[in-house]
């Protein structure tokens, strides 16, 4: 309700505004009344009024002298003037204090109803705004953490773009002599009888909690370290410590692996294994430390600790190494590989994933330069990424492909080009079956969405939850929603919301506060707002009309 508060020292004045404001059309209340400037001061500081009708000629103070001292102490109510004066000296200090309106006495019933309607449509306005800035905040420092998240792991996987903002904890890195220093330690999940019998879907879950627990250790073992959900079953840890401190750091990095360890193998009976890169002087050769942990990782050389399936990565390897895959990696960037085939397989965009295979194959084209042990693991580390991605684009590959033929042909492969020509040809099947395999799936999806949104429109509906239920990504599922219904799903919420609230005022049992909160809406004002968005009129006038 809007509170009106009237300040004149004429009585009748005070009754007659009374009598004469349509209290209830307005969704108004009165505030209370005082008889000078002092008394209105008091007043307002006290009851807080959203609109102030008050005369200008009072004893003690006059009513632009309460304006002005309002207006220091930041009142941002309306201020409507009503004065038997129509003087244009007063006229023209009204307007300096930015007075809402100014109306001369006597005045009709339409008029101050006129007036009032459009100061609330405009405090209407103010609130909504203010709402949606504040939601906005809200929404901003929800997301804030995940931008951080998506900058760091596009640093780690070299897929950082040139002039968008470092993550807050670069920006404060040190210079010169005590700069800072990087290191990535790759991690995977080992795919054990008991990680591969389990579902895609739970393999989330499985992931889910490895990264919780990781967290974890890592919070309390080094601070400002940041863990990194890559692709598949791998994950990395970004590790900077001063250049000063660098031998410090390195006796604390093996029991932080040791302890990553044992906390998942004790919780959750799941198997890691560690790789580690080398130190980086410079935040932009953050990704070759990335690619020397997962060489370190996929050639299991050198184990320093005991019983601890932790490997460094080996600058200088045996020659016959120095043939295979491992010491192309650094160049080829194979993490920066999945990272990308990943996010484009996600969004089922057959260009974007061609162009992301030939451009990491391009490379290896008429060489020999990979075994075909290597080029076997390149195929399965792969074939494991996109089955993980089509997942979250709501694809099952397992629907499209059989795994053990999959298998067959990957062990039959004996060259890059081979390789290449395989995985575009896989591309080329998934982006054109799927769409047909998931037909019947969008159209569950959607109806379940829609089921949903009907039983629970008084409640907070977010998409994202919705999301999880289906096990759908967020973004695809906002897609499938919007060709199969017209609309976005905000707006279906909306007009849902809307064409309830629409019959309860028809049904005249509730107030307009009521209505809102059982449409879902917390604030009045901004549910008056859209139902005039949606319906061309206030609640209030909707009967009438």
């Amino acid at each position: 309700m809007w509170k009106i508060a009237v300040i004149d020292d004429d009585k009748a004045v005070l009754q007659g505004m009374k009598k004469i404001i349509p209290w209830e059309d307005l969704e108004a209340e009165f505030a209370g009344e005082a008889t000078d400037g002092q008394q209105g001061l008091e007043l307002i500081r006290s009851v807080r009024p959203d609109i102030i009708i008050t005369d200008i000629y009072m004893p003690v103070m006059n009513g632009l002298d309460m304006v002005e001292e309002l207006r220091k102490t930041g009142f941002e109510g309306k201020i409507i003037i009503l004065s038997g004066y129509s003087d244009f000296e007063y006229a023209r200090q009204a307007l300096r204090l930015n007075v809402d309106d100014y109306l001369s006495k006597p005045v009709t019933v339409s008029t101050i109803k006129s007036v009032l309607e459009k100061a609330i449509f405009e405090l209407e306005g103010v609130s909504t705004l203010r709402l949606e800035q504040h939601e906005l905040k809200q929404k901003l420092m929800h997301y804030e953490p995940f931008v951080e998240q998506e900058r760091v792991k596009a640093l780690v996987t070299g897929n950082a773009v040139a002039g968008k903002p470092l993550p807050p904890f670069l920006q404060g890195c040190p210079c010169g002599e005590d700069s800072s220093e990087f290191l990535v330690v790759a991690v995977e999940i080992l795919r054990t009888v008991r990680v591969s019998e389990v579902s895609p879907s739970d393999f989330n879950l499985f992931r889910f909690a490895v990264g919780n627990i990781l967290q974890e250790v890592i919070s309390a073992a080094w601070k400002d370290a940041r863990l990194i959900e890559l692709h598949s079953q791998h994950m990395a840890v970004l590790l900077h410590t001063p250049k000063a401190k660098r031998e410090e750091a390195n006796l604390r990095i093996r029991p932080l692996c040791e302890s990553m360890v044992k906390h998942v193998g004790d919780y959750l009976k799941v198997q890691l294994e560690i790789g580690l890169g080398t130190w980086k002087e410079r935040w932009q050769e953050i990704a070759d430390s990335t690619e020397e942990a997962f060489q370190a990782l996929a050639a299991k050389r050198h184990m320093p600790v005991p019983g601890l399936p932790l490997y460094e990565f080996v600058k200088d390897c045996d020659p016959a190494a120095k043939n295979g895959m491992l010491d192309k990696a650094t160049k080829l960037r194979p993490v920066q590989f999945y990272q990308q085939l990943g996010e484009a397989i996600r969004h089922l965009q057959e260009p974007q994933i061609q162009e992301v295979v030939e451009r990491f194959f391009q490379p290896l084209e008429g060489t020999d330069g990979l075994a075909e042990k290597d080029i076997r693991n390149l195929g399965l580390e792969t074939w494991a990424i996109l089955t993980y991605s089509l997942l979250d684009a709501g694809v099952r590959a397992d629907e499209l492909f059989d795994a053990a033929q999959v298998k067959e042909e990957l062990e039959r492969l004996t060259s890059p080009g081979e390789l290449k020509a395989w995985l575009l040809e896989k591309v080329a099947v998934f982006c054109s079956l799927s769409g047909k395999s998931e037909k019947l799936k969008h159209k569950q999806a959607v109806d379940f969405m829609i089921q949903h949104i009907h039983e629970h429109y008084a409640q907070d509906l977010h998409l994202s939850d919705l999301a999880e239920k289906v096990y759908i990504s967020r973004n695809y599922l906002s897609n499938i929603f919007r060709q199969a219904t017209g609309e976005t799903f905000n707006s279906y919420v909306t007009r849902v919301r809307m064409e309830k609230a629409k019959s309860m005022i028809l049904e005249g049992r509730w107030m307009i506060y009521e209505i809102a909160e059982k449409v879902g809406y917390k604030n009045v004002p901004y549910f008056t707002t859209q139902f005039k968005k949606y319906t061309g009129n206030n609640p209030t006038e909707f009967v009438k009309n």
